[in-house]
């Protein structure tokens, strides 16, 4: 919120948020049910009033989204009974970015329902660069970039990892998100190490935590590399549950199947 919708960030207070995610609504008409990714309760500043933000990250896309939307926040509404801030996040490449939903019978308006967008895609990394926000350095790898700039952008996101100075747990669970959806080829990674190599802080970036699929090949030296990738892509899995993650996020960021998820999830 404080990278994206400063707007809205300065009105709430950040103190008083508290998740409400792992909500299940159920569709009684089609007998489908739905887990909300991310849904908080917080206060406004101001007032004191009790309002809902839902995050909805979107991979493809779907000509009925807007629809889906405002039936989520029906739901929201008809469970909580607050006011409640919609905000869908994009991550395709399509340009489809529809965000409101109205019904409209004989040239009236009987409703309509706005949510605010966040197209990933639309957005140039090079303007968020000195945000130092953990989730704009692991959106990083999402936003608009020419495949030229794949090999930079790795450099500035590990150079704003570097200056957050997250504790390790942190750190590699943004890691693992950003190299989810951006692996560099052993070429580009030569010239990764080559450019960080001239900054004054290099040591200390190459000390942070590496990804999951870095420490596996660590792992596979001693014990076999696919055994080695599988316990780090699960240990990241682990964190992210501990995180309260959604499990759609999770199941794109390691890789694992939901059987699998829900396994690790058992151990915690």
């Amino acid at each position: 919120m404080e990278a994206f919708f400063p707007y809205i960030y300065e009105q709430i207070d950040v103190e008083s948020v508290s998740s409400l995610s792992g909500e299940v609504f159920t569709d009684v008409i089609k007998g489908s049910s739905r887990r909300l990714d991310i849904v908080v309760e917080t206060k406004l500043k101001d007032t004191g009033a009790i309002i809902i933000i839902h995050i909805e990250p979107q991979s493809s896309v779907q000509q009925d989204f807007h629809r889906r939307m405002f039936q989520y926040y029906s739901f929201l509404y008809n469970e909580y009974q607050k006011p409640i801030i919609p905000i869908v996040v994009f991550s395709y490449e399509e340009n489809w970015e529809k965000n409101d939903f109205s019904i409209n019978v004989l040239d009236t308006t009987y409703l309509y329902f706005r949510y605010h967008t966040l197209h990933l895609k639309k957005m140039n990394w090079r303007e968020y660069l000195r945000k130092d926000n953990p989730v704009v350095a692991a959106l990083l790898s999402k936003m608009g970039f020419k495949d030229e700039e794949r090999v930079q952008v790795k450099v500035e996101f590990m150079r704003m990892l570097w200056r957050l100075q997250l504790n390790e747990a942190d750190q590699r669970l943004i890691y693992g998100f950003f190299e989810a959806y951006l692996t560099l080829t052993e070429e580009e990674e030569e010239r990764f190490v080559k450019l960080v190599r001239e900054f004054d802080e290099a040591e200390e970036i190459f000390n942070l935590p590496i990804s999951y699929e870095e420490k596996g090949r660590e792992k596979g030296r001693r014990e076999g590399l696919k055994e080695g990738l599988e316990k780090g892509r699960k240990e990241v899995a682990l964190e992210m549950l501990k995180e309260e993650v959604s499990i759609e996020i999770i199941k794109r960021t390691t890789k694992l199947t939901m059987e699998e998820i829900e396994k690790l999830r058992k151990q915690l």
